[in-house]
Parts: structure tokens; sequence; C-alpha cells
């Protein structure tokens, strides 16, 4: 596990996190999002009242995301101790259980935030269509994917532009075998441009390959609206797709593809 301090500050407290390469996700501190919640300082408190929440959520029976999961995190005096930890979803669960506007607030910040890794990324990436160095990604392949996502994530990620070495899954669902990787994307790169049917086939191809840890999506995206600009001189007006419409069309594109095609 690579360890790293979260970017992500909500009014002036630190919202510490660890990055779980096996998972590739992060795991939240629940002490540091309790103290958020309830503006309080006191360690012993804090621990308490999460006690409490947990009890609760057990009782009324509301799943906070994964298993909590106790990782090692510095704290005030230097040294490192056990600490619950939760990932994206449990967050968000339990600022729904917590009464109180702050959490409202809280995961609202959490969710995006011009501060958070979404954030700086989402503002890379407006930077990106205004440079010039928009004009020398390579167009339609692996090498220029990297170079957007290297683009959009570095300084955010370790393993910014990077291909993958380990396998990932979400929802179930299992992306490319990290070990044939590097045949999947050649193989990738050679499908045909000639037609927008085609175009949006080799988009969902490379969603399927997923080739890094994180941030896929984005880079994909801008990745299939500099084919789109080359081959068929149009780009996607993405504020004119709903997310859940269109995250449910990409998980249905590897068997059926034609609601894709038709948001896109």
């Amino acid at each position: 596990m690579s360890e790293k301090i979260s970017i992500r500050f909500f009014e002036d407290r630190e919202v510490r996190a660890l990055w779980d390469e096996v998972n590739a996700k992060w795991w939240f501190s629940v002490l540091d999002i309790v103290a958020v919640f309830t503006d309080q300082n006191d360690y012993a408190k804090n621990r308490n009242y999460w006690k409490y929440l947990k009890a609760r959520a057990k009782k009324e029976d509301v799943q906070l995301g994964s298993n909590t999961n106790q990782l090692k995190l510095i704290a005030s005096d230097g040294k490192k101790y056990k600490s619950d930890m939760l990932d994206y979803n449990g967050i968000i669960a339990l600022g729904k259980t917590f009464p109180g506007r702050k959490a409202n607030r809280f995961i609202d910040w959490f969710t995006f935030n011009d501060e958070s890794i979404d954030g700086k990324s989402k503002t890379k990436a407006y930077a990106l269509f205004e440079s010039s160095f928009i004009n020398s990604i390579e167009v339609g392949t692996s090498k220029g994917l990297q170079q957007i996502q290297a683009y959009l994530f570095g300084g955010l990620y370790e393993f910014a532009g990077q291909i993958r070495q380990k396998n990932i899954s979400k929802g179930g669902f299992q992306f490319a075998v990290s070990h044939f990787l590097g045949g999947t994307l050649k193989q990738i790169e050679e499908m045909p441009e000639n037609s927008f049917e085609e175009i949006v086939d080799k988009y969902v191809e490379m969603n399927i390959a997923h080739p890094f840890m994180e941030g896929n999506g984005r880079s994909t995206r801008i990745w299939l609206d500099l084919i789109l600009k080359k081959q068929e001189k149009k780009c996607v007006d993405w504020s004119k797709i709903g997310k859940t419409e269109y995250m449910n069309a990409m998980m249905e594109s590897p068997r059926n593809s034609s609601k894709l095609k038709g948001l896109i």
C-alpha cells in the first residue's frame, strides 16, 4: 500500500486518506470525518461517537459501503496507530445517516470540489483544450491516451500516465487482464476509425481495457473527442448527457453499445 496524505481539506480540517493499490481506491479516516461532522477536536469524544454511529447503523441495517477497514495512520504525535477507515461509498452512506446540515455540506464538498483530485483534474482538462499541448497528442493510440492521462493527473497520482500492472474490477466487472494489457492495447489501436460507429466501438473496447489504476473515464472521453474531431470533424457535448444514463450505457456497452451510441 502506498501511503499518501489526502489533499482534501474541509473548513481547515484535514481528512486523511490512504491509497489502496490492490483495490485501486482511497480509504478515508472515519474519525477525521466524524470530527468534521461534530466540529470536535477531542479524540476520545469522536471515537465514542463513531462507536455509537456504527452501532446505530448496524441496528438500522444501514450498509456503510465495504466493511470498515483498519489501517495505520500517522497521528499528531508522529506515531502510527490503527484507525478505522471507510471507502468512498462508506463515507457517503455515513454522511447520509448523520443529522445536521454540516454533514450535507460535507457530502456535497466530498463528492466534488475544486481542491479534490476530481476537481483538479477537471480544471486541468479545461486547460488542456486551451493549450498547445493538445496538438501534440497522438490521436487514437494508447500512447495518446497515456499523454492525456498524464496531463490530467500528473502531480495527483504517482502512477499518472502509467499503464497499470495490476488487475482491477468494478461492480463485479473484470477489466482487461494486466498481464496481456500490452497486446490488448495494440489490438485496440489497430481498430478502424472510418465511421462514427467504428469510433465508438473502439472507445468501448478501450473502456473494457481500463489501462490505468484511476482516471480512465475522463481520459478516455477526451481521447474519444480527439478521434471524433479528427475523423468526423465533431466533438461530443457531454453537458447534454446525463451522468446516470451515461454510466448505465457504459455498463451495458460490452454486450450492446446501441444505447451509448444513441447518447453520444
